[in-house]
């Protein structure tokens, strides 16, 4: 990926950071991140945070959690810088570290990790399997992996109303079903797969974001970011809103353990 296709560039930092939380890049902020790993023990354990955004989770982890170690990855500059300084506000330098990588496999050894976290970032990542397999690998038996992503309700071609959506996003989104999910964990060798539907949540909230962005908040916002900005958010809010209603667009949290 090069610079010239970032996908969350400063102004969007900001924009999401403003709606959903400094350091959150996704919905939910620090209730739903630690939603995800909720029931597990994190105390004294390494973690590795895919996709990392702008450092709020991987500090999270670190403070909230309990985690010892947490090593936040990312692909694009941007974010990382964002990350950075987050970590360093937060004093917590010596526990988590943020790496911006390329895409591919993990630059990891073998068995590196005690979990294996991602909020809303492996969307981007198009071959589940490999995915999948990846995290196997970098995991220490007995360990588990802890996600949250935006999924399609099907395999098969998206709807025209879902084409719109992730037209509207202009990302590279490359959405999988909850079976192409559990199938690629299962392959690669987990065992306690299990998928939870949050579409039932994210449908109240992300009504509440576009009522965020269509109400008293728009002046102040359009000041802040652009009137066509925020009318493209706007856009996207009210194309995502229509297949989050049928149920087609299904965040799903993820969790899969490595057999000890």
């Amino acid at each position: 990926m090069t610079d010239s296709e970032l996908l969350y560039d400063d102004l969007h930092i900001a924009f999401l950071e403003d709606l959903w939380g400094g350091g959150f890049l996704s919905p939910g902020g620090a209730e739903e991140a630690l939603r995800v790993v909720q029931g597990l023990d994190l105390d004294g354990k390494r973690v590795l945070d895919i996709g990392c955004g702008s450092g709020a989770i991987a500090v999270l982890l670190a403070r909230d959690g309990g985690a010892a170690e947490v090593v936040g990855i990312d692909v694009e500059s941007d974010v990382c810088a964002a990350a950075e300084r987050r970590v360093q506000e937060a004093g917590l330098e010596g526990r988590v570290t943020i790496r911006e990588v390329t895409p591919g496999p993990f630059d990891f050894p073998d068995q590196s990790f005690d979990l294996v976290y991602s909020k809303d970032s492996i969307i981007h990542i198009p071959d589940k399997e490999a995915l999948a397999a990846e995290v196997f690998r970098i995991l220490r038996p007995g360990g588990w992996f802890a996600a949250s992503d935006w999924l399609i309700s099907h395999d098969g071609t998206p709807s025209p109303e879902m084409q719109a959506y992730i037209k509207a996003e202009d990302l590279d989104f490359a959405m999988a079903s909850p079976e192409r999910y559990r199938r690629a964990l299962d392959g690669a060798g987990f065992t306690e797969v299990s998928l939870i539907n949050r579409n039932p949540w994210y449908r109240e909230v992300a009504q509440e974001e576009y009522d965020w962005l269509t109400g008293s908040e728009r002046a102040r916002l359009e000041q802040t970011y652009g009137k066509s900005f925020i009318a493209d958010q706007i856009h996207t809010w009210t194309a995502m809103n229509k297949v989050l209603a049928t149920g087609e667009h299904c965040p799903n949290h993820l969790r899969a353990r490595r057999p000890g």
